[in-house]
């Protein structure tokens, strides 16, 4: 794998298993009646039809985007809806990106290029979000207005001075300074599961997985049953073990920030299908490891639990056994 300092925020990213990071843009909607009593379900297609054509007739450049690529998610019960309250939220993903490279430049000059091409990246995704914010869309006769933003996930400088503003006014954890666990959810078990054995998520698979980014001092891999739970709308019900939530800890700093930096505002995807994972990225505030020690020394009378998490030695040992 390339050195992450090197790369570029458009660039793919290999790693193993043939898993990849793919860069993309994601932006949050929330939307609004202009007149607060609406209570008509809004028209999801139109919606969508509204926002294709926006950002490709009134963006410059011009951005092209698919109807898959905006997810719609409406109030559960518009009756019960508080007038302050959106009738709908979601998101939206610009996969595309390749307008923004430009002309290839010499590889002596691939160092400067990438940092010319994350400065001119990141005004670009923050003149776009401030054109989008706040239009408005005419659907069958009512008007809505959009909140559009950037989610913290996916702002790499505010995740970092997220973490370096809550070590630095007083919560350090085991004598600890600094951020070193990154948190990933929404990722499809079976990228992470022991092939034509399982389809349930490995712990040496993922491991194997997460160690290029660096050396770590615990990991956990679980299924996230309880993803998408808490959305305010009716979504139908997850797959149980369909997805997984990993939980890295890595034992150098700088190496925690290039992995944060790697995930973040991209999407994973599996070599051989085109099916894109847009997983949920954070760092861990509440001591996860820790947590994990607690429960399990509680639970088994002081003799560690192994499915609450390996630490780097447990690993090391059983990793000759896949």
């Amino acid at each position: 794998m390339r050195s992450l300092e090197e790369l570029s925020p458009l660039e793919t990213l290999e790693i193993e298993k043939g898993l990849s990071l793919v860069s993309r843009v994601k932006l949050s909607l929330t939307i609004h009646p202009l007149v607060p009593s609406v209570s008509k379900p809004i028209d999801e297609w139109q919606l969508k039809r509204s926002l294709i054509d926006f950002l490709k007739n009134s963006t410059f450049p011009s951005v092209t985007i698919s109807e898959e690529d905006i997810v719609v998610r409406r109030h559960r019960d518009l009756k019960k809806r508080k007038r302050d309250e959106p009738v709908a939220h979601g998101s939206l993903l610009i996969r595309d990106l390749g307008f923004l490279e430009g002309k290839k430049k010499k590889k002596k000059d691939d160092d400067d290029d990438a940092k010319g091409l994350e400065k001119k990246f990141v005004e670009w995704r923050k003149v776009l979000v401030e054109k989008m914010n706040g239009i408005e869309v005419n659907l069958e006769g009512v008007k809505y207005t959009l909140t559009v933003v950037l989610p913290v996930s996916d702002d790499f400088e505010r995740l970092k001075k997220d973490w370096e503003e809550f070590y630095a006014f007083g919560h350090p954890r085991e004598g600890r300074r600094e951020a070193d666990t990154m948190i990933v959810r929404g990722v499809p078990s079976r990228w992470f599961a022991e092939t034509r054995v399982s389809s349930k998520p490995s712990m040496l698979v993922a491991h194997t997985i997460f160690s290029t980014f660096g050396n770590i001092r615990n990991f956990n891999v679980a299924e996230d049953d309880n993803l998408g739970k808490d959305a305010d709308e009716y979504s139908g019900d997850l797959v149980s073990g369909l997805y997984c939530k990993i939980v890295v800890q890595f034992e150098k700093y700088n190496d925690f920030v290039n992995a944060m930096k790697a995930f973040c505002g991209r999407s994973m995807q599996k070599e051989g299908t085109r099916l894109k994972a847009d997983y949920e990225l954070t760092w861990d505030k509440v001591g996860f490891f820790q947590n994990s020690r607690r429960a399990s020394d509680h639970r088994d009378d002081g003799y560690r639990n192994e499915t609450a998490g390996y630490n780097t030695d447990d690993l090391r040992r059983k990793r000759f056994r896949e």
